[in-house]
């Protein structure tokens, strides 16, 4: 290839990252030869480990590992976990102008003549030493709050789905940026050779039967190089798309293939020195190996039937909540850093009686048994599992409004997460509302902090965590940062 080729083929990236490689080596070299430019490799580094950035950890590690629990849609948190006994004297009655204080409201509810208080119809009762409230929709999870820690006070700025859950799993409404599984896969590398660190599930769901989208940006690398973004499993066919090797091409000449294209791109990676090229052939090396691993981690035919019999009759459906969180738990035993399970249907603008416990039905025994699960195989106290979704809903009624029937609208001022497993302080119940579930009363917690407090369990300090992109030091939890919760941590 002669020079002009070379530079036509050289992108942006690589043409400044060379360049800036260059500036630094001459700086570097104009300094005291006795300092000691290398890093240094973090203490606090699993003896397993591959890849990742050399100073992380920051701080000895909680968690090795995470599964995200995502009810995408936004639950009801005045229908699960914030109970508002005095709502029962206000049903019908307009929601004060005290408390809503002028607050922006979606284009479905802002027209409305009134905003009829609707309570919630389900009993509540309390759990545990401490008495935590529950609703009677999750009787398998309520067993477990002396293991989570409850966060009553969430809160975001984003009042629509889709910049709302970019957000919670991006750190910004906009789309293009990193995901959270993706900065800890970067940042940590792995902890297993045959599987991708960054799993996703999408779980089928029997309440509301429209849902709102899901884009692959939520588990997107962004800006990071694409061999961090997630590996979305399916439910049907191949586990993972092209798994199998096409008609005519045996495992042998896919391996002969995979050689020279490999000695292609290394060819190109020595020539234009782009990132990307050395990702691609560490993808198809990783598409190789899980030819293997990932028929074996699918196939849960090895389960003792009292594990199935746990998680319920929904387990050995594929794509089902139950088979995924059973999924989850497969995948942390291999090594998984990160799994994310979304579960679609919980945006309730109208029919929530009906579509509500449905969904909790979806997802409540398997949570619990996902808890169970790895408490009992020694793994609870190294795992984080987190569940929530982007927002909450609103105690008024969108619509009509009945006793026996109701809707509610998106609310971003205040909603409620779970967090349970390694660093987590169980029993607690972090910040409360005022008697509407509209107003954070006590202990806010923006969604920037549950990054932030997830990373520092992960051994990371969100406020170091960065990544150089369009001259500014890119972070989880952006430019304002986040404060870890330290109330829940044990």
């Amino acid at each position: 290839m002669n020079a002009k080729q070379r530079l036509i083929r050289l992108n942006r990236r690589s043409l400044f990252s060379q360049s800036a490689a260059g500036l630094g080596a001459a700086a570097l070299a104009s300094l005291d030869t006795r300092a000691e430019a290398a890093p240094r490799v973090s203490d606090y580094r699993s003896e397993t480990a591959k890849g990742g950035l050399p100073e992380l950890p920051h701080h000895e590690p909680k968690a090795k590992r995470a599964i995200y629990l995502f009810m995408s849609g936004a639950p009801s948190q005045m229908d699960l976990w914030d109970h508002k006994p005095t709502m029962a004297d206000w049903f019908d009655k307009d929601l004060p102008d005290s408390i809503r204080q002028g607050q922006r409201l979606t284009t479905m509810t802002s027209g409305q003549a009134r905003f009829p208080i609707a309570p919630s119809i389900y009993n509540f009762s309390p759990h545990g030493e401490n008495g935590t409230m529950v609703s009677e929709l999750l009787p398998h999870t309520a067993k477990h709050v002396d293991e989570i820690a409850l966060i009553k006070s969430m809160h975001t700025e984003a009042i629509n789905h889709d910049p709302a859950i970019t957000y919670i799993c991006t750190g910004d409404q906009l789309p293009g940026k990193a995901s959270l599984g993706s900065w800890l896969s970067y940042g940590l590398g792995t902890e297993n050779e045959n599987l991708p660190d960054f799993l996703v599930m999408t779980a089928s769901w029997t309440g509301r039967k429209e849902a709102q989208a899901l884009y692959n940006r939520l588990w997107g690398s962004g800006f990071l190089p694409s061999k961090y973004q997630g590996v979305a499993l399916r439910s049907a066919g191949d586990p993972v798309l092209y798994l199998s090797n096409p008609k005519g091409v045996d495992s042998k000449l896919r391996r002969e293939m995979l050689d020279s294209l490999a000695r292609l791109n290394r060819v190109t990676a020595e020539s234009i020195g782009d990132p990307e090229t050395d990702a691609r052939i560490a993808q198809y090396e990783m598409a190789f190996r899980m030819q293997t691993s990932v028929p074996d981690l699918a196939n849960i035919s090895d389960e003792p039937k009292y594990i199935l019999d746990m998680y319920g009759d929904d387990v050995t459906t594929p794509g089902t909540f139950a088979n995924c969180c059973l999924m989850a738990r497969r995948m942390a035993e291999r090594g998984v850093r990160f799994t994310q399970i979304f579960h679609r249907g919980w945006d309730q603008h109208g029919n929530l009686p009906k579509d509500l416990p449905n969904q909790c039905k979806d997802i409540d025994r398997p949570c619990s048994a996902l808890l169970k699960d790895l408490r009992q195989r020694g793994m609870i106290d190294d795992t984080l599992v987190v569940w929530g979704g982007e927002f909450g809903r609103t105690i008024y009624c969108q619509g009509s409004l009945t006793k026996t029937n109701y809707g509610r609208d998106h609310h971003p001022k205040c909603f409620s997460v779970w967090l349970a497993g390694a660093g987590i302080q169980g029993g607690v119940v972090h910040g409360a509302t005022d008697e509407f579930s509209y107003n954070v009363t006590e202990n806010p917690v923006h969604i920037r902090d549950l990054n932030a407090t997830i990373l520092h369990l992960m051994g990371i300090d969100s406020d170091r965590f960065t990544y150089a992109f369009k001259g500014l030091d890119q972070r989880l939890t952006g430019v304002e940062g986040g404060d870890v919760v330290r109330q829940v941590l044990a």
